[in-house]
Order: C-alpha cells, then sequence, then structure tokens
C-alpha cells in the first residue's frame, strides 16, 4: 500500500509537498547567467536561454493562480501557444513569481478540489505536483544550458519520478514530455528523471551544433 493510500485509509491527511527547495534551486541560478548567455541552446529544442526563463517565469504565474483557484487567462491558456517573452525585469520578475508560486502552494485549499493549468481541468493535489515537477526539470534545463551546477532535492525529486514514471499505454504523458530515454537503474536519481521526461542526461549545448 502507498503512503497516501495508507494515509487515507487511517483518515489522516496526505501530506504534501512543499515547493521552496525547487524554486529556490532555480533562483540561485539566475545571478549566474549573464544576458550574452540569453541566446544560447537549452535541451528544449524550440527554446533558447531566453525563452526557457520565459517560460519559468510564465509556468510560475499560471500555477500561482491555480494554486488561488484565480482562473482566467493564465491558467486556461496552452503554454505552447506562441513563444514566451521574457520580461525586462526578469531578474527580480522570476524570483519574485516563484515565491509567491511557492506560497500559494502552502495553503491547504490549493489542494483540494479542482483547479486548471495550462488549459486543462484536474485535480489540485495533482497539479500542485504537476508544478513542482515543471521546476525540477527547467531547472536542470537551466543549468544544463548554462553549465551551472544542480542538485535538487530527494523530496522533490521523488515526486518527479512519480508524476512522470509511465503507467502502461500513457499516451498523454508522452504527449507532454516525450519517450522515455533509458536510463540505467544505477545512475544518479536526477539523470533517471531526465530521462523520464524525454531528455538526454548527457546533453550539452553542442549537440545543437
Amino acid at each position: 500500500m502507498t503512503a497516501s493510500a495508507t494515509s487515507a485509509a487511517s483518515g489522516a491527511t496526505p501530506a504534501v509537498p512543499d515547493l521552496r527547495s525547487a524554486a529556490d534551486g532555480i533562483v540561485t541560478l539566475l545571478p549566474e547567467i549573464g544576458d550574452d548567455r540569453l541566446g544560447d541552446p537549452t535541451p528544449c529544442p524550440a527554446y533558447a536561454v531566453r525563452e526557457l526563463l520565459a517560460h519559468i517565469h510564465g509556468l510560475a504565474t499560471a500555477f500561482r493562480d491555480a494554486g488561488r483557484k484565480d482562473l482566467g487567462p493564465m491558467t486556461g491558456s496552452s503554454p505552447d501557444a506562441e513563444l514566451p517573452v521574457l520580461p525586462d525585469d526578469w531578474r527580480t520578475a522570476i524570483p519574485r513569481r516563484l515565491d509567491e508560486l511557492v506560497q500559494a502552494w502552502r495553503e491547504p485549499a490549493a489542494w483540494e478540489g479542482m483547479t486548471q493549468a495550462g488549459g486543462i481541468t484536474l485535480p489540485g493535489a495533482v497539479a500542485g505536483r504537476v508544478a513542482l515537477n515543471e521546476l525540477v526539470i527547467h531547472g536542470w534545463d537551466l543549468a544544463r544550458a548554462t553549465g551551472l551546477p544542480y542538485a535538487p532535492d530527494e523530496a522533490s525529486m521523488a515526486v518527479s519520478r512519480e508524476m512522470l514514471t509511465p503507467a502502461g499505454d500513457d499516451e498523454l504523458r508522452e504527449g507532454i514530455f516525450g519517450p522515455v530515454v533509458p536510463v540505467p537503474e544505477s545512475a544518479p536519481m536526477l539523470d533517471r528523471i531526465v530521462g523520464l521526461s524525454g531528455r538526454r542526461p548527457d546533453w550539452t549545448p553542442a549537440d545543437t551544433r
């Protein structure tokens, strides 16, 4: 029996993850990214560093609003509708938005009932975990693109692994993340998560040349 099932059977409230560590993992990268790196490639083929940063800003806004149940254009639009635009004040705007995201999902009500993100209606308990996984994976994308160290905490990686592990013929998962890249079980947890997300753990900017 899983931990969540055990909690449900006992009548206890299932534990929910905290997004602070994953958010801080991205924030610590930002001061090290010079403006001259904004055009560099990333593991996301459609995004340079500039668009990846803009995507992080946008997803933090959308999932903040999803946690608050403040549904509207930000939660109702697909993130793939068009290339995101990086705000001029991104060095302060992204940390601020990430902090708002963390605070929104520290409210118990965020994990209850239904909400919306990316135009998809889903349970709050799922949306919060999707948001955490987005932070972990895109933190890796950003670190890999810029050559910076990145080490998410074990609890956040456990949530990502659960979110990304395929369950049968999961066409929706593959539509979002792409086919799983095989990674040995002996590899570090982060490499295995990256592979589950459809990325190559050994990706470098040179792969785009």
